[in-house]
């Protein structure tokens, strides 16, 4: 039985099973190019080395549509890029491309997006994108996981001005962040529902 929005849709358009496997490599690898385009608008703020981006509203929704693997194995090439040197990672004037940007203080919440990824693609494999409220609940899991380990990492490992720990941690990489993160969260659980009414029926949502 087809448990992801992608399985539906590769369902509709034929069984051919090579055919299939090419389609679900480039709907991970679509994702992982809207990760790297919704990295590019970055606004750095003043207060914190961590900059504001729609990054982690690209990873739960592209999560949501391919399930779990697919999910996270799009942020690991999306990482694997990064790693590689190539320009993926979100433009900074003070944080370096490459490898290095996975050791400074944003390095917590990309490492995350995987994980993320998996989670918010598994609670979707179990029908929780199909209706509004719990797509809001896998969205929100998947959010919590990418906060959990960016501040984790900040308080960890990161001198932050004057005072670091968790209070520093807490005060760089989640409040300034959690409000507009959970409005984009509100809006991107909307799109999956939708999705689902447009192209199955009602039995197929349950």
């Amino acid at each position: 039985m087809p448990t992801t929005f992608l399985d539906v849709m590769l369902a509709q358009v034929g069984d051919a099973r090579g055919l299939r496997l090419l389609q679900r490599a480039g709907a991970a690898a679509f994702v992982t190019v809207l990760t790297v385009v919704a990295a590019q608008v970055s606004i750095p703020l003043p207060f914190t080395p961590v900059p504001f981006t729609f990054q982690p509203m690209v990873v739960l929704l592209g999560a949501a549509v391919l399930g779990s693997r697919l999910g996270a194995a799009s942020q690991i090439a999306y990482l694997a890029l990064g790693i590689a040197g190539i320009p993926v990672f979100a433009a900074s004037p003070i944080l370096p491309q490459g490898m290095a940007r996975l050791i400074g203080p944003t390095g917590g919440y990309l490492m995350a997006y995987p994980v993320a990824a998996f989670a918010a693609g598994l609670l979707a494999e179990r029908g929780f994108d199909r209706r509004y409220l719990t797509a809001v609940i896998a969205m929100l899991c998947g959010l919590a996981i990418v906060f959990t380990g960016g501040v984790s990492w900040l308080a960890l490992t990161q001198p932050l001005g004057k005072t670091s720990g968790w209070s520093a941690a807490l005060a760089s990489g989640l409040y300034p962040f959690i409000l507009a993160d959970c409005a984009k969260v509100l809006l991107a659980a909307a799109v999956m529902p939708a999705l689902w009414r447009f192209i199955a029926p009602p039995d197929r949502r349950r």
